[in-house]
């Protein structure tokens, strides 16, 4: 049984090397949604993510000869970052099974500490899978992401740092795919005001938690798809089941579009680089999954350790959402002098070009016909509205994309 006062040790344990990460308000969130809100932001940690926490403070509860054989992790990638670095700091050797899909940025970050990786399996139940086989053959200890009382208690360290702030908040959202953050957050929290609302996050790729919590069983998922890597867990782990239904008040999900939109969010509104994972508590408030008007609230934000080309496609895909990007398929007549007259159309209405390509090639065309892809950057729903009619009026026919 996991109590307060080993959350309180593990926050010694902790002081002199992790992080106590900013809280900060999120004024337009909370205007937006008569709140108070704030946002815990530990994808500003050591290792872009909460996960140092546990895995620091499990690494520094082991006895100098398990330390000298070596620790062993499955991660898809923070949880492997974090056990590096305590791996690092206590000077001895960490091998991590990651999925083969894991992202560069998550391999390189392990790599960096001086940790041996190896990429096996689909999913993190894969390398789990391979990571425990390998332990108990080599005799080496092996360190769970989520299922372990020393884990969950480093990572509970984070609730004991935002009522150190805010003594008074009421309600804490939290991501959750093992259950291993929620977990600590919400003895530590619970234990202190039993009063304080615990919600918890899942990805709808990934809601073994949420049906589990609901049919009070555990009840895995056959697979798992979200762009949140860092919760995609596919199998529930009864234990913490049984902390998640003592403690949690509810579970609620946000989908892979809506996770999209906190991330770009929070990378506009508050500079901060999230990934998945780190953004769904966000996305669960930005889209009315929680009821949280006139109350105190604290969002975790968990992690930022995002690869760099979801974070493009992320990018562009708010750009087109938010009316400020139009991609545009224009036939016209493939002749001298007819792209100079569509270009000409989109100068009138102020629309700067950021890529073109021209195809006449296409079997879908008729003979003497091309198609102009085209992508624009615009200033909002009326100025598009703007660039169809124009197009429409000079007899253009066109599709936007």
């Amino acid at each position: 049984m996991i109590t307060l006062n080993d959350i309180k040790e593990a926050k010694k344990r902790l002081s002199n090397t992790v992080h106590a990460t900013p809280l900060m308000k999120a004024p337009i969130l909370s205007k937006e949604k008569n709140a108070e809100i704030f946002l815990k932001e530990d994808n500003l940690q050591l290792t872009g993510s909460f996960k140092i926490r546990g895995a620091f403070n499990r690494v520094a509860m082991l006895d100098e000869t398990r330390r000298k054989n070596g620790v062993v992790a499955a991660s898809a990638g923070n949880h492997a970052q974090g056990l590096a670095f305590a791996a690092q700091h206590f000077n001895c050797e960490a091998t991590i099974f990651m999925p083969e899909a894991t992202p560069l940025t998550k391999v390189s970050g392990v790599k960096s500490y001086g940790a041996n990786v190896v990429l096996t399996g689909e999913n993190f139940d894969e390398a789990y899978a391979a990571a425990t086989k390998f332990a108990k053959e080599n005799n080496k200890e092996f360190i769970h992401p989520f299922a372990d009382d020393a884990v969950i208690a480093g990572q509970g360290t984070i609730a004991l740092e935002i009522l150190e702030k805010i003594e008074d908040i009421e309600h804490i959202i939290v991501p959750i795919g093992g259950g291993g953050l929620i977990s600590g957050i919400a003895i530590a929290a619970k234990s202190i005001n039993p009063n304080i609302r615990i919600t918890g996050v899942v990805a709808s790729g990934a809601r073994g938690m949420k049906d589990s919590f609901e049919a009070r069983l555990p009840m895995d998922s056959s697979s798992v798809r979200t762009i949140a890597d860092g919760i995609a867990v596919r199998d529930v782990t009864p234990k913490l089941l049984d902390i998640i239904l003592e403690y949690v008040d509810e579970i609620v999900e946000v989908s892979d579009n809506e996770t999209a939109n906190a991330i770009l969010f929070l990378l506009e509104k508050h500079k901060l680089m999230v990934e998945g994972a780190g953004a769904v508590a966000t996305a669960a408030i930005m889209h009315n999954k929680v009821h949280i008007e006139k109350e105190k609230v604290c969002a975790i934000v968990s992690g930022g350790n995002i690869d760099v080309t979801m974070l493009s496609l992320i990018i562009d895909k708010g750009l087109v959402k938010s009316f400020r990007k139009m991609n545009l398929i224009v036939t016209l007549m493939d002749k001298p002098g007819a792209l100079m007259h569509l270009t000409e159309i989109f100068k009138t209405c102020s629309a700067n070009i950021v890529q073109i390509d021209y195809d006449r090639n296409s079997i879908k065309l008729e003979f003497g016909e091309a198609h102009v892809t085209i992508a624009l950057e615009t200033k909002g729903e009326e100025h598009q509205e703007l660039i169809r009619e124009n197009l429409k009026q000079n007899g253009y026919r066109f599709k936007q994309i």
